[in-house]
């Protein structure tokens, strides 16, 4: 077998990878990029607390999408998650942010309640190293 043109690493654990997507408002998206350029330290910390990494929110703008991706790289994913839910600054910071957003998911009326807010997308492919 021959060498490859390029080097391969060792896999490592990336922790789990999430991906969600969801509808920024068109008259809202000035006004989303805005707040998301000086996200609340306590926001962030409520994140960083409950061992999410590498967060990310990109915009399509052929749909409005906005396509999230983090990754989680604790070992109680539910209760870190509840930890999140229950900062109160990332509350505020929801009722900030829901109103410029439309859910893809069947009966959501927020990111606090109802069936979830953002829509989970399923991995596909992975390419590691």
């Amino acid at each position: 077998m021959s060498e490859l043109p390029f080097p391969v690493l060792p896999k490592t654990d990336q922790g789990k990878r999430i991906c969600q997507v969801i509808r920024v408002k068109p008259e809202r998206l000035d006004e989303y990029k805005k707040v998301h350029a000086a996200v609340w330290p306590e926001v962030l910390g409520a994140l960083r607390k409950a061992h999410v990494v590498d967060y990310s929110i990109h915009f399509f703008e052929p749909h409005n999408l906005l396509i999230a991706h983090m990754r989680y790289i604790g070992n109680d994913f539910d209760n870190d998650m509840k930890g999140i839910a229950e900062n109160e600054a990332t509350k505020r910071w929801w009722k900030l942010t829901d109103g410029m957003q439309e859910s893809f998911v069947p009966g959501a009326t927020g990111s606090e309640s109802g069936p979830g807010w953002w829509t989970s997308a399923e991995e596909v492919f992975r390419m590691e190293g």
